[in-house]
């Protein structure tokens, strides 16, 4: 082989090396601003470009700015404006085809706005523009620039900057349909918010008089009449399934069946095999034809909760079912179409899974047609004393019981973080109404009095300890209650929240407000150190109030 073709054959593996981590790079993160600059460090690195700039249409169409640059200053960043037309970038934009530029020091378009030439010396300059598209649409220019002497021949640089842009392309599109969609539900929220009809709205089985509850129960009155997918979302333990069933209740369809699946709890093999069914032989144990959750709700309405924790791979064969509205069972070559209306249900943020590649955009999109947000119990305290009330009348008609809750034991209610949501405060109805021994529950009769709080146990106690939580209790000095100023009774520790800021600052006001800004009691309510306690404080800017 010539010293040519040697020279070749490694010229085109850097061209497939740099492609290879521009596609990395370029799916990592919906975050344009981002992944554009650290692809052009890539193409410079890799292809000895001298500068590039990335220059995208702005919201008029007729105006390019720059998005991203490399090799440029601040001064000449700030210069980096086109218009449809002007320049040689203006002409790549308006034409759609690429330019190539051999010497930019004798060509007349070349408006050197951002300063190539002046650094140039008595070196040739060649200048590369290409098109980002999407599609037909026109979504801006990648442009480069090099030293004519250090190689010949210039089609190898526009085929892999016209690959580049291509990418490049993608990713931008995808996160503007991202950013619109997100914009497009926020108003259609505040537009739900803006038009909601006055007055109380019910839901059967659903307790709730606070605003943020009258809200959901305004939005699902108005989603159940259509067939539209509905996403419910929020923490684990707030009643998304609660509110699927009512929204069917509510719906055209609820003389049809309503069948709801956890994708969680199953493997994809099982996963599928439940939501398409099988046919007879299709694996082993399968001794006959079985229907799956797709076909036994045919004519109503189909849950699927948990739907975040489905694996990539079958969320592709999920949006092919959501998109032709039919499926073959599993081992079987018939096509099967139903009716069914979709409500999803997660706990996990989407929008980030999507930005990371592990959850699909289009699927996000098809099972994200309406979004109602179910807030968390400590978002509606107003609602806990109905709640309260709803368990405890519930345990009395099945026990044959007739148990009352005192103030103190309202008190406790009151105070409790619950991480658990409704899901805990029914666990804590039922377990403390079940010991009790009278008719009336006071504070001391709720596990938080002697520290063996659920949630405690849960969340402060080592995953490798095999002590029980009677025998994991503190010493009277450690299990010192953290109550609010006055009569009201001790609660029970909170379990961490999730890296949100603001749920980690609510956490902290919380604690503190609970043992009377205290901060030595609300480091022991915490599981933390007071120097911990201290700098948490400081971080997230909460005043220590002063009694």
């Amino acid at each position: 082989m010539t010293a040519n073709g040697i020279e070749t054959n490694a010229r085109a593996n850097v061209e497939l090396v740099t492609v290879y981590e521009l596609s990395k790079i370029l799916s990592s993160s919906l975050d344009v601003t981002k992944t554009l600059r650290e692809a052009l460090n890539v193409l410079s690195h890799y292809l000895d470009f001298r500068r590039m700039m990335i220059a995208l249409v702005e919201d008029g169409g007729e105006a390019l700015s720059l998005a991203a640059a490399v090799g440029l200053s601040v001064k000449e960043w700030s210069s980096g404006r086109y218009r449809s037309g002007e320049g040689i970038i203006g002409r790549v934009f308006a034409s759609g085809s690429p330019v190539v530029v051999p010497d930019i020091s004798v060509e007349p378009l070349f408006l050197n706005r951002t300063g190539a030439l002046d650094d140039a010396g008595d070196e040739t300059i060649a200048f590369i523009g290409v098109p980002i598209r999407a599609g037909a649409d026109m979504l801006g220019v990648l442009c480069a620039d090099r030293v004519v002497s250090r190689r010949g021949g210039f089609g190898s640089d526009v085929r892999v900057l016209s690959m580049a842009a291509n990418l490049m392309g993608q990713s931008v599109a995808l996160q503007r349909v991202v950013t619109d969609e997100h914009e497009r539900l926020l108003h259609q929220a505040k537009q739900a918010r803006r038009e909601a009809p006055r007055g109380r709205f019910k839901l059967d089985n659903v307790v709730g008089t606070s605003p943020r509850m009258q809200q959901v129960f305004a939005e699902a009155h108005q989603v159940a009449p259509s067939r539209s997918t509905v996403l419910l979302r929020g923490e684990s333990g707030t009643g998304k399934e609660v509110i699927a069933r009512a929204i069917h209740e509510l719906s055209t369809r609820k003389s049809g069946p309503f069948i709801k699946l956890n994708c969680a709890a199953l493997s994809e093999s099982l996963l599928e095999s439940e939501l398409f069914g099988h046919e007879k032989g299709s694996f082993t144990g399968a001794t006959g034809e079985r229907k799956g959750r797709f076909e036994l709700a045919d004519g109503g309405t189909l849950f699927l909760d948990e739907i975040g924790d489905i694996s990539p791979a079958f969320q592709t064969k999920l949006l092919r079912v959501l998109q032709e509205r039919e499926f073959e069972r599993v081992g079987g070559s018939k096509p099967i179409k139903v009716d069914v209306r979709l409500i999803c249900a997660t706990n996990r943020n989407l929008e980030k899974m999507v930005a990371a590649g592990t959850f699909r955009a289009d699927l996000y999109f098809r099972i994200n047609v309406v979004s109602i947000f179910l807030p968390a119990l400590r978002e509606r305290r107003e609602d806990i004393p109905a709640l309260t009330q709803h368990f405890l009348e519930r345990f009395n008609r099945e026990n044959d019981r007739n148990m009352k809750l005192t103030q103190g034991g309202q008190a406790v209610m009151m105070h409790c973080y619950w991480p658990g949501n409704v899901r805990e405060l029914e666990n804590c109805i039922e377990r403390t109404a079940t010991m009790a021994h009278h008719d009336a529950i006071e504070a001391s009769d709720f596990p938080c009095s002697v520290n063996r709080c659920l949630t405690q146990v849960l969340h402060f106690v080592k995953k490798d300890d095999a002590v029980s939580p009677v025998a994991n209790e503190s010493t009277d000095s450690d299990a010192e209650s953290c109550s609010p100023p006055g009569d009201a009774a001790p609660v029970s520790r909170p379990a961490p929240s999730d890296d949100k800021p603001d749920g980690e600052r609510d956490r902290l006001v919380w604690a503190m407000e609970q043992c009377g800004w205290v901060q030595a009691k609300a480091a022991r309510l915490l599981n933390i150190t007071p120097r911990q306690m201290g700098y948490a404080l400081k971080k997230y800017d909460i005043e220590v109030r002063r009694f």
